[in-house]
């Protein structure tokens, strides 16, 4: 987190505060403040989850604009200045993607988001060279690892959902801002590095439970039910690929085995995710019928698959 903090100190663009939400439980934020730091602190007594925690910092804010930084990642120095630029004259972007990086590596960690037919979300050119994403352009949503919003979009869709507590909340927020006709724009001057996952593992038997967990809350939140109906069968085409992926050593789910997991603890995990969408079932309908519609459904159906990832292509990275 120091090193994070120390990037935002030496914004080419003052004119931000920094408010750090600690979510530790034990108050660790305090002792890895810099010295002389001017963030302001919010210590929860608990893990309040990455949502909620976001939704702590834009509610003691007043700024037109918010941006998300995981304390994993490393801003550069024109960071916010990129940012803030791309959208002085676009008031129809509501969300801002950076070119987040894997740290030291050269290579892409998110250049933007993409969705496949299950409602599992990917990062656009994750592993990739970074010189083929040097193109500013529209893009689905941004990774909430290193993001902007606008306080207007986020008032008017209701800012993150804090039952999803880790994983996919950028995912269900980028797709009801859609609903409600919010575009996101990708800067790629906007440069951030990032240590992937590194606060919850890369493939950990959290990570697979709540990625599984909440990809099924996105579906039954903003797919439209011709979609939704589909999302099993693409599921179980996904589930296939991991099986093959993972007797030839590669993809998630052999990650996932290497770590310690197996097979049957990702079937149980699995079931077990399932399982805990059917008890939600009933608050995930009420939100689907609070989301605001401001766009057709054939419309954001076809900006969802300008945006799309095949099942083969979830599982294998």
């Amino acid at each position: 987190m120091t090193e994070c903090l120390r990037s935002l100190e030496s914004q080419s663009n003052r004119d931000f505060e920094v408010i750090v939400v600690d979510n530790s439980g034990s108050g660790r934020a305090r002792n890895l403040l810099p010295p002389g730091s001017t963030a302001r602190l919010i210590v929860n007594p608990c893990n309040a989850g990455f949502g909620a925690a976001v939704n702590q910092g834009i509610e003691s804010s007043q700024s037109a604009f918010l941006a998300t930084l995981n304390d994993d990642a490393v801003a550069c120095s024109s960071w916010i200045e990129a940012l803030l630029r791309a959208v002085e004259d676009r008031p129809e972007v509501g969300m801002i993607a950076s070119q987040v990086r894997l740290q030291g590596s050269g290579t892409i960690d998110s250049a933007g988001m993409l969705i496949s037919g299950d409602a599992s979300s990917k990062q656009r050119g994750h592993g990739e060279l970074v010189d083929k994403y040097r193109r500013s352009e529209e893009v689905l949503f941004p990774s909430g690892s290193a993001a902007m919003y606008r306080r207007t979009m986020l008032e008017e869709i209701g800012g993150f959902d804090g039952d999803f507590f880790l994983y996919c909340e950028d995912t269900d927020l980028g797709l009801r801002a859609l609903w409600a006709g919010w575009r996101c724009l990708y800067v790629p001057d906007a440069v951030v590095e990032h240590r992937y996952s590194h606060s919850a593992g890369r493939a950990s038997a959290l990570k697979a439970y709540y990625v599984e967990r909440n990809r099924l809350y996105v579906a039954v939140k903003n797919f439209p039910l011709r979609m939704l109906a589909l999302t099993p069968f693409i599921a179980i085409q996904r589930y296939v690929w991991h099986v093959i992926y993972m007797l030839q050593g590669r993809g998630k789910a052999a990650e996932f085995a290497h770590g310690g997991g197996g097979g049957v603890m990702l079937a149980w995990l699995v079931i077990r995710a399932h399982l805990s969408t059917i008890l939600a079932l009933p608050s995930l309908l009420a939100k689907r019928r609070h989301i605001r519609a401001s766009i057709s459904t054939a419309e954001f159906s076809r900006i969802l698959r300008r945006h799309w990832i095949d099942a083969k292509q979830v599982a294998a990275h």
